[in-house]
């Protein structure tokens, strides 16, 4: 094993499992959640990686292939996004928000070519992207909806004082959903300083200076900051409009 790869064999799964069974065991024990959901998240992630490890070479050898597993991405996001905010009416609209944040941002890095046009470079920066913005819509829209049904009687009350619907919902609903943006702002605040995050590392690795490592997840970082700003304002706005709801 080199120093900058990771050894694939049975100590690497038998360490897997031990950090598995942890998370699954300090939750349970204090009754932060069910510990089958730690497990069963663990498991997927081991097939789903494997499964791309094995067609990732296939998918970058051409644009159309590339251009169709980002759309598997989008539309797995999306799903996964509706299914944690759970609303009962308008579940295909998350779509919105994580599209209406990714593409622009993702169209504006390739049209000045300041991220090469390559499937190599475009495929895991569209994964990186539509990651953020599918946290961003959830966290927004879970916190949205909660505290529209917890504070139902403040709404009510704005409705009763001449409020439009949209307005009255609006009230509630927005400074909660802003809270979702505080992980990335962290994230942007303290890269550096208390974390090197992936991409600076990859590139590094890749044979990059650290002033290029540097520059690249500092592009990442503001894109990802557009890219949630983008989806936890449209995510609101479907809310206020009725668009999302329980």
């Amino acid at each position: 094993m080199s120093g900058t790869t990771i050894s694939v064999g049975p100590v690497l799964f038998v360490a897997l499992a031990a950090l598995t069974l942890l998370a699954a065991t300090v939750l349970r024990l204090a009754r932060l959640g069910s510990g089958g959901a730690v497990v069963r998240a663990a498991a997927r992630a081991v097939l789903q990686l494997g499964a791309v490890s094995l067609v990732i070479v296939a998918v970058l050898r051409s644009w159309w292939s590339a251009a169709a597993f980002v759309a598997v991405m989008y539309v797995v996001a999306s799903v996964t996004s509706a299914r944690r905010m759970g609303p009962s009416r308008g579940r295909w609209a998350s779509m919105l928000p994580i599209g209406l944040g990714v593409v622009p941002a993702l169209g504006l890095l390739l049209g000045s070519r300041v991220l090469p046009a390559t499937p190599l470079a475009v495929l895991p920066t569209a994964g990186i992207l539509i990651g953020g913005a599918m946290t961003a819509t959830t966290l927004a829209g879970r916190r949205a909806l909660d505290e529209l049904t917890a504070r139902h009687g403040e709404y009510e009350a704005g409705l009763a004082l001449g409020f439009s619907e949209r307005d009255a919902v609006l009230e509630v609903c927005r400074p909660a959903a802003g809270q979702a943006l505080v992980p990335a702002l962290d994230q942007t605040r303290t890269v550096g300083l208390v974390t090197l995050p992936g991409a600076f590392v990859g590139v590094l690795l890749g044979g990059a200076s650290p002033v290029q490592a540097g520059a690249t997840q500092l592009l990442i970082l503001v894109a990802l900051l557009a890219v949630e700003a983008v989806a936890i304002g449209t995510t609101v706005e479907l809310i206020a409009r009725g668009v999302l709801r329980r």
